[in-house]
């Protein structure tokens, strides 16, 4: 069976979310003012949501934010006193939390439950908003449709970036991993981050999302403070976004000696640790492309998320020196 957008959309919403299921309700078709809502589409872990269940404003936990026009969210799902009523059989019973919010407009409600209490954060309600805001824009043509699928894109990747220190203990594999994600959601070709060396006169190349720069079997190489793109953010603390020319000086990231293409679209941002630039993170494209609001933000929050990581990590190893002295 071919997914509709919907579909889509909701399976990446409870993959984001971690969630059981993801329901949407829309306005019967064709109905009147009274008319009800309708599961329009879901996406569960399961094969029990029922796609014939309608509900009314005020009905159950879908009717509240209905009526209301206003967000909810229940840690603790008590079937005494609430209910859902887009399950079949006794597979209501076994939900724990819930969470929704009603779409721009009031044009319906996105709900999303979990098997296990307290699921949700204020944060995964964020995220809800951001997917109801783009189901309530879903044609292709209405105003704004690509930016909040970007936009949703990008929050989403953020929640992974913020998953990877839990997920990885060693510095190697939490910055491949890293660096994986951002080329993924902005669709730029190549990221790296850089390290200034103790003395602050030099600068290495310490990760990168493909083989460019580090040779297999080889040391990271290093270059010069006064060296291409890196260098000159390092110097400035400054970041550089450039959306690419063919006269662009941009395009030499590590300077004219680097054997990298000649890279016409660059965003480079300085990483502050302990009140230095210590480390610069930098997204690149051969090609000219349009760096929208949206990209910039992101990168600039996954490079703030880098840089906190990093201050706790040169915190950890003060500590440590502290104690073996």
């Amino acid at each position: 069976m071919q997914l509709s957008h919907y579909d889509r959309i909701l399976a990446i919403l409870c993959s984001v979310l971690n969630s059981y299921s993801a329901a949407l309700f829309l306005p019967v078709r064709g109905g009147g003012a009274d008319a009800g809502y309708c599961l329009t589409s879901g996406f569960s872990l399961g094969r029990s949501l029922d796609f014939s269940a309608e509900v009314r404003e005020g009905m159950g936990l879908v009717g509240w934010i209905l009526r209301h026009g206003q967000a909810l969210l229940v840690s603790n799902f008590d079937r005494r006193r609430n209910f859902l009523g887009y399950y079949k059989g006794n597979e209501e019973q076994s939900i724990k939390a819930f969470m929704g919010c009603a779409l721009p407009g009031g044009r319906g409600a996105l709900c999303v439950d979990s098997k296990r209490q307290y699921s949700f954060s204020e944060q995964d309600q964020k995220m809800l908003h951001l997917f109801a805001d783009l189901l309530g824009s879903l044609e292709e043509d209405a105003p704004g449709f690509a930016e909040r699928a970007q936009t949703v894109k990008y929050y989403a990747a953020l929640r992974l970036i913020c998953d990877l220190r839990r997920r990885y203990s060693r510095w190697s594999d939490f910055l491949r991993n890293f660096l994986d994600i951002l080329a993924e959601a902005t669709g730029l070709a190549y990221v790296l981050f850089c390290s200034s060396d103790p003395t602050g006169e030099n600068y290495s190349v310490e990760g990168e999302n493909q083989p460019l720069a580090i040779k297999p079997g080889s040391a990271p190489p290093a270059f010069p403070m006064s060296h291409g793109v890196v260098g000159w953010v390092f110097r400035n603390s400054a970041r550089i976004c450039s959306e690419g020319s063919e006269s662009s000086p941009e395009k030499y990231l590590l300077g004219k000696g680097a054997e990298l293409p000649a890279f016409q679209t660059v965003l480079a941002l300085p990483l502050v640790v302990q009140s230095k630039t210590r480390g610069v993170l930098c997204l690149a494209h051969e090609n000219p492309l349009k760096l929208t609001e949206a990209t910039r933000n992101f990168a600039h929050m996954a490079a703030e998320h880098l840089s906190l990581f990093l201050e706790n990590l040169f915190v950890k190893c003060r500590l440590r020196d502290l104690q073996r002295g």
